[in-house]
């Protein structure tokens, strides 16, 4: 039970649906869709299309998309909605013109969003309504205009030299060339015509005909190989999901090219280390998880790729004695030294999870990397591309090396449990290259320390900055934690913004409950009827 003398939220407690977004609008949408009969996979696409409109920053349909999605007799499904890389992109040509690495921003940066299709494969084999009357209110706030929320405008700005350097963000993202102000109205005609479009004509009027030929022309104009045959070669793919055991429940994660098996690796060194035995606010459990964390990025960052380049398997990966191995990697008393990892953009995402009366329970995460992506927005339709093809490496022979027609490693990952064959927990937690560290610290939250879904997100976090070079700790981290930490060898600053946002839905079987909770780092909220 919380300190209801501090500032925070108790989760929420309801019976027959619920929805967590990180923005109140597409969690009022959800909930309506689940009130008007439809179900949550209906709920899921019909508030990441609100958020593709009111959170532009952070995801849209230039972006990709990944599901996991339980059905009530515990039947588990995976959806890759991650777009590939253009046929013409070859790692010679980066590296015979000198680019040490994919550029971050840019045309180069821009792989085929698979979002839309996504959001097509998995209304069209699981949803009850039609895009037309999935996109209704998306549409209408893109119409008519939206509110602009306290951490959507605090983000904004940070982009504004980028988005005044290219004529579609410029045309459609700023106004008189700033970014708009909280409890400001922001309109998005030109986004509204796109959804309207598609939503009339499905998927294929964005991967084929003028949308997306002003896609391709716009990325080919400034120096990028997309084209329009590799946007109408996009495809969603549904995967099985991999899976580890913790604490009772069988946690799923989408395979490869995600980078969920990072968030299953972290749980087994936990598992193996003992971290349960540690407690939640001290030193010892804060060092133990940034260090699982580091070794399992590193496996990450030199086996984690599209599937047909990886040269080991997930079984492997995330076999007993490969955890045993690795752990042996951990010292309880220092950091380890040895391990050093390769920086990433920073990257913007939402996530959102809905289930409904029947138990239906679906984890859905939608983004475009970076803020505002690419940086690169279509003039006549207003979408901002993705820079997902940041991601790809440019060392010979690697496996994440950037080819022809090839997913990258991705982040993001939306995550689920299952209990005794039924869904139990729905989660998810944003933020880039922190996700994995996020899974396993919401799920040891709740599983190691009895935290109901609010508290779990609520618990400060900490993670490595963007060079690797030292631990951001957020405010609520005790300061002996901070010196327990630099005890053991580690550099620790403050972190320079929250890290990443999160929403969890649990299902308690036993009270015939659903509890939900959102993070307090963004705007959204849970809630339920």
């Amino acid at each position: 039970m919380r300190n209801f003398d501090l500032p925070g939220r108790s989760p929420v407690i309801a019976e027959n649906g619920m929805a967590a977004t990180s923005h109140p609008l597409a969690t009022a949408t959800a909930l309506s869709m689940l009130r008007d009969g439809g179900n949550a996979v209906d709920a899921a696409i019909a508030a990441s299309a609100v958020l593709a409109v009111v959170e532009p920053h952070m995801t849209g349909i230039g972006g990709d998309c990944f599901v996991i999605l339980a059905e009530p007799d515990g039947t588990v499904h995976g959806l890759n909605g991650s777009g590939r890389s253009a046929a013409g992109a070859q790692a010679a040509w980066y590296r015979e013109r000198g680019f040490p690495k994919v550029p971050a921003y840019g045309a180069h940066a821009v792989t085929v969003p698979a979002a839309v299709k996504a959001w097509e494969v998995l209304a069209q084999r699981f949803g009850t309504r039609s895009f037309d009357g999935l996109f209704s209110d998306a549409i209408r706030y893109a119409q008519e205009g939206f509110a602009i929320h306290p951490r959507v405008a605090r983000d904004w700005p940070h982009h504004v030299a980028d988005l005044a350097a290219d004529e579609g963000g410029r045309r459609h993202y700023l106004v008189d060339g700033r970014a708009p102000e909280a409890f400001t109205r922001l309109k998005l005609p030109a986004l509204a015509a796109t959804l309207r479009r598609i939503a009339t004509e499905g998927s294929r009027a964005f991967y084929e005909g003028p949308i997306a030929a002003e896609i391709a022309a716009t990325v080919r104009a400034k120096g990028g190989f997309l084209d329009e045959a590799d946007l109408g070669a996009v495809t969603a793919d549904w995967v099985g999901t991999i899976t580890t055991d913790y604490h009772g429940h069988t946690v799923h994660e989408i395979p490869p090219s995600g980078q969920g098996i990072t968030a299953l690796i972290i749980l087994n060194l936990m598992t193996e280390l003992g971290a349960d035995r540690l407690a939640p606010g001290s030193a010892e459990r804060h060092h133990l998880m940034i260090e699982a964390a580091r070794l399992a990025y590193a496996v990450r960052d030199r086996e984690v790729a599209d599937p047909s380049a990886m040269s080991g398997s997930t079984g492997q990966i995330l076999a007993g004695d490969f955890t045993r191995a690795l752990a042996k990697g951990f010292d309880p008393q220092r950091r380890n030294p040895d391990l050093s990892l390769p920086p990433l953009p920073q990257a913007d995402t939402v996530y959102l999870t809905v289930v409904d009366r029947d138990r239906r329970a679906v984890s859905f995460i939608n983004s475009i990397y970076s803020g505002f992506g690419s940086r690169i927005v279509t003039p006549e339709s207003g979408i901002a591309l993705q820079n997902r093809g940041a991601c790809f490496s440019l060392e010979a022979g690697h496996p994440n090396e950037i080819g022809p027609s090839k997913r990258p490693m991705h982040t993001i990952i939306p995550g689920l449990a299952t209990s005794d064959g039924r869904p139990s927990i729905a989660f998810g937690v944003m933020g880039g290259a922190y996700q994995p560290m996020g899974h396993a610290l919401v799920l040891s939250n709740m599983l190691d320390h009895g935290m109901d879904p609010q508290a779990a997100i609520d618990y400060p976090r900490l993670f490595w900055s963007d060079d690797g070079e030292a631990l951001e700790v957020e405010t609520g981290v005790a300061k002996a934690v901070r010196a327990g930490l630099e005890a053991r060898g580690h550099a620790v600053r403050a972190a320079s913004a929250p890290l990443g946002g999160s929403q969890i839905i649990a299902i308690d079987d036993a009270n015939g409950f659903l509890v939900g909770g959102s993070d307090p780092r963004k705007d959204g909220c849970a809630a339920g009827w």
